[in-house]
């Protein structure tokens, strides 16, 4: 299982989260965008909905009677009811649930930073886990630094 750190410095979770999602979903594959917070979900719906004029992405907000059938499916637990495999943690808060997916995306700003290196570390003995963490140079594209 893989597990992607993203360290958001220069560009926002808002638009770092439509492009892994777009890349998941061109993939062929599912994803379950997770936030505990209401209001954070409430914001992540409406900005799948709209953030680029040209397109969104389908999606839906969990719990919904078509949780099944949404390629991306937005909830407040690691359960995914849509059957996906890549998980995004989107508020920052690790959750070892997430270990149980193919791919995990964890973002994380200044504000989380020492939880995601507490998480960086503890998973560094975990059998089957691949870490990597992703940080952005001064123009604001990703780089692989670990």
């Amino acid at each position: 299982m893989q597990v992607d750190f993203y360290h958001l410095t220069h560009t926002p979770l808002e638009r770092v989260l439509p492009q892994i999602a777009e890349k998941v979903l061109e993939s062929g594959r599912r994803l379950l965008v997770v936030a505990g917070d209401a209001e954070a979900r409430g914001k992540l719906d409406q900005l799948l909905w709209s953030y680029r004029p040209e397109s969104f992405l389908p999606h839906g907000l969990a719990p919904g009677p078509d949780d099944a059938r949404q390629p991306v499916l937005i909830a407040d637990t690691c359960e995914a009811a849509n059957g996906a495999r890549n998980i995004a943690l989107a508020d920052g808060v690790w959750r070892d649930e997430a270990l149980a997916f193919d791919r995990a995306f964890h973002f994380f700003d200044e504000d989380a930073i020492a939880e995601a290196r507490a998480a960086w570390k503890a998973l560094a003995d975990r059998d089957g886990v691949e870490r990597r963490y992703w940080k952005q140079d001064e123009n604001g594209r990703w780089e692989k630094a670990a």
